[in-house]
């Protein structure tokens, strides 16, 4: 299903999608509130969704629909690239990120990523994460990774994928404050100070690829 404003912008996304022999637009609508109703009646495999929209931007939606229709995966799709936007896009629950000004071929590709239940963030800002924090931290690509516990990793990897603390907790069968406490003495180990530097964290390992 497409969610995009820009009637032109969608024609062209649907052509592209449609040309493929294993994809079909089933749906599409032009703001996030429909995106959340109309997503709810046709349940898509996937949404391809444009961030920047009328009555209910693109990352508010994808919450939305993340909380009633979990199953469902979600494309985030805009021309931002700084991380304010990628961190946003995290706690939405989106399953990706692509660039409109990427290649169209970058689209489907991450479409298929999708699909594949794994996570994909567009090319262009995977090189941007790694740019900065790698030189910051360069610790982070190997050397404090011994000082992990097992544990520790597995709260990280789950925080990157998107789980909650209370998910993690279920998946671990632990309780909650033990999953808070594995999550503050990776993040004190590893000098992290918010989400999105775990994230960061898990591009270097290629955890995100992994899953």
């Amino acid at each position: 299903m497409l969610a995009e404003d820009h009637l032109t912008v969608r024609e062209g996304i649907k052509l592209l999608i449609n040309s493929q022999p294993d994809m079909e637009v089933i749906g599409e609508v032009g703001d996030g509130s429909a995106a959340v109703k109309v997503a709810q009646k046709l349940v898509p495999d996937i949404i391809v969704m444009d961030v920047s929209m009328p009555k209910v931007n693109g990352l508010k939606a994808t919450k939305r629909l993340k909380q009633v229709s979990p199953k469902i995966k979600i494309l985030t799709l805009t021309r931002h690239t700084d991380d304010a936007y990628l961190q946003q896009l995290i706690q939405s629950g989106a399953s990706g990120y692509v660039l409109k000004q990427s290649a169209p071929t970058e689209l489907i590709r991450a479409i298929r990523t999708v699909a594949d239940g794994k996570n994909y963030l567009d090319p262009a800002l995977t090189e941007k994460m790694f740019g900065g924090y790698a030189s910051r931290h360069s610790k982070l690509r190997g050397e404090s990774k011994a000082t992990l516990t097992e544990r520790e990793s597995e709260v990280l990897r789950y925080i990157a994928l998107g789980y909650s603390n209370k998910e993690i907790a279920g998946l671990m069968q632990v309780s909650v404050k033990t999953i808070e406490a594995h999550k503050a003495n990776a993040m004190r180990k590893l000098d992290m100070h918010s989400r999105i530097d775990i994230v960061r964290f898990a591009i270097l390992q290629g955890w995100l690829e992994e899953n």
